[in-house]
């Protein structure tokens, strides 16, 4: 099962090292990791993905909890109203002609995906949504064209409503 963690941690060096190692310690996977600072500067977002049943998941909170570097923790999933998650892919295409820059073109906009950066050999497209909607995204970008890089940041979440995270 799938599972989002979303954590307020103290931004200093080794803060992330120790969660990460946490992790590591356990032998739980991080399918994928955000982090950056809020807008205090002493203090960062972290959001991971990972996997494992639910009592896995809570064993995981329950320990990052212990961590002197950790002021909260949240599972975003468990959230009584729900969260929001959202994914940023850049994916570079190249365009060797006019009918494949067409079609790219029309791809995003179906998709709703921006074109960020264009050279005479290759478009940069931009894509934010779930990690359901990129993935579908990128499955329909790859059978249309070649690729020639694909970079995906990683889930970010928020609850909905009245619920945050603060110091």
């Amino acid at each position: 099962m799938r599972h989002v963690i979303s954590i307020l941690i103290e931004n200093e060096a080794g803060a992330l090292s120790r969660v990460v190692g946490l992790f590591s310690q356990r032998g739980y996977n991080i399918e994928s990791l955000t982090v950056a600072p809020t807008d205090d500067p002493t203090l960062s977002r972290c959001t991971i993905l990972t996997t494992g049943d639910s009592d896995e998941a809570e064993q995981i909170t329950k320990q990052l909890h212990k961590l002197v570097c950790i002021l909260r923790v949240s599972a975003l999933n468990e959230e009584k109203n729900g969260s929001q998650e959202r994914e940023l892919v850049l994916i570079k295409l190249p365009t060797p002609n006019r009918n494949v820059r067409e079609d790219i073109k029309s791809l995003s906009d179906i998709f709703g995906a921006k074109i960020i950066d264009v050279s005479p050999e290759t478009y940069t497209l931009q894509y934010v949504g779930s990690s359901e909607e990129v993935d579908t995204f990128c499955e329909t970008v790859f059978k249309m064209s070649d690729v020639l890089e694909v970079v995906r940041s990683g889930v970010l979440g928020i609850a909905r409503g009245n619920h945050y995270m603060h110091s």
